[in-house]
């Protein structure tokens, strides 16, 4: 009797094993994930997912990406337009892991001049019954040194990656207590702009106190001129462009103020959006109180409109990284109608696990074929086009912070 209970045990954990290493995208979301989730605090989580993903103790992708998920845009070649958004690999760690995944393109970040532990924990909560996640890390960072001593480590390795369609970029954020916000940026263009394929200036996070207030129209013209100013006197070549992602929780006038900025001063591309100040009135988990950015499922519509006013009020002129609730093809595929150039996923990777990479891709192909695209860029911006092809761009008719999250939803201090 025990010789069979220890040949049924070792067999289970041989088909567990295998399941794991193979990628199985139903036990990764249906088993693995939510049995770790029950054991492991998301913080720790996500270091431990870091460092997984570092050593290369992952499951390489097995999906192939084909021809119709290339995307050319910012000047750089995309394999696939799915990449991993910033707040994962905050300090450049995990690079080359999230590559095998299947990601065709990694943000790092965000990084601050100086090294910062961030805001206190408990800091990141998981909102398991919305999908969600609740973070107020409050750009905890290793500083400019550390990460330009390691991706410039690996620079010859992302040359290649970046030739073959898998670029790299780096978030830019500010130390908590610098009172001149344009200098730490400026100062980030000049350490991390050699090592990046583009650059994103982070004006958005909640967790950061007056850090939105960069996102007003003064504030953000003069940010931008500098930032500009440093990025055009880099000797390296080419020079990589400049990306400012933006709230969800924005004004109609601060859309129209940041498209107007944007578009005056030349900047390369909006990434749409952040995380969410508010609270929908459709969150169930009791957790759903903390304080600090919401991201997730219940992010999803709010981030698509948000992508959908920004490309009307930028006449579909500026490149957009679409980014919020994004955990399937047809969410994908919904932000690049509504005019995203590039998706990005972070928290559906932490409830489903890496084989979400790869599903996503599958799902976003065989979407693109059924509505008769024959490649990404052919559906970018899909919804505002008439039945012959031509372009009717319609600017936002009405404040989305107070709409698109209906039944209505509050905001929570963010003095974190």
């Amino acid at each position: 009797m025990k010789e069979a209970v220890k040949v049924i045990g070792s067999g289970g954990l041989l088909f567990v094993s295998y399941l794991t290493a193979i990628g199985d995208e139903h036990f990764y979301a249906n088993q693995l994930m939510p049995a770790l989730q029950r054991v492991v605090g998301a913080e720790t989580a996500h270091v431990l997912a870091v460092k997984i993903i570092g050593l290369g103790l992952v499951p390489r992708s097995r999906h192939q990406d084909s021809p119709a998920l290339e995307v050319q845009v910012l000047g750089r070649h995309f394999r696939n337009p799915v990449g991993m958004a910033a707040g994962f690999d905050k300090h450049g760690e995990a690079v080359d892991g999230l590559y095998r995944l299947g990601f065709g393109f990694v943000e790092v970040g965000s990084v601050t001049p100086q090294p910062q532990e961030g805001n206190p924990r408990p800091r990141v909560f998981r909102l398991a019954a919305d999908q969600a996640v609740i973070n107020r890390y409050g750009f905890n960072s290793c500083g400019h040194a550390a990460v330009q001593e390691r991706l410039q480590a690996r620079k010859v390795l992302q040359s290649e990656l970046t030739k073959g369609g898998q670029p790299l970029g780096i978030n830019l954020g500010k130390n908590k207590l610098s009172p001149d916000a344009a200098s730490d940026y400026s100062a980030g263009v000049g350490a991390l702009g050699p090592v990046a394929d583009y650059l994103v200036v982070n004006v958005s996070s909640p967790n950061t106190p007056g850090l939105r207030d960069l996102q007003s129209k003064r504030e953000l013209k003069q940010l931008l001129e500098r930032v500009l100013r440093q990025r055009d006197s880099l000797q390296c070549d080419p020079r990589p462009p400049v990306l400012v992602k933006i709230a969800p929780d924005l004004s109609l006038q601060d859309k129209l103020d940041i498209a107007d900025v944007i578009t005056e001063l030349g900047v390369d591309g909006l990434i749409v959006s952040n995380t969410t100040i508010s609270r929908p009135a459709t969150l169930q988990d009791p957790q759903q109180g903390e304080v600090g950015g919401l991201s997730g499922a219940p992010l999803r519509d709010m981030s698509t409109e948000t992508v959908r006013e920004m490309y009307s009020l930028t006449k579909g002129k500026v490149p957009i990284v679409g980014v919020g609730g994004v955990s399937s093809g047809q969410d994908a595929l919904d932000k690049i109608r509504a005019g995203a150039s590039l998706v990005q996923l972070y928290t559906a990777f932490t409830y489903q696990g890496p084989p979400i990479v790869g599903k996503i891709k599958r799902e976003l192909e065989q979407l693109l074929k059924e509505q008769g695209f024959t490649n990404v860029s052919e559906a970018v911006g899909a919804d505002h086009r008439t039945t012959d092809g031509k372009l009717k761009l319609r600017g936002p008719a009405k404040d989305s912070f107070h709409t698109a999250s209906e039944p209505a939803a509050k905001a929570l201090p963010t003095t974190l």
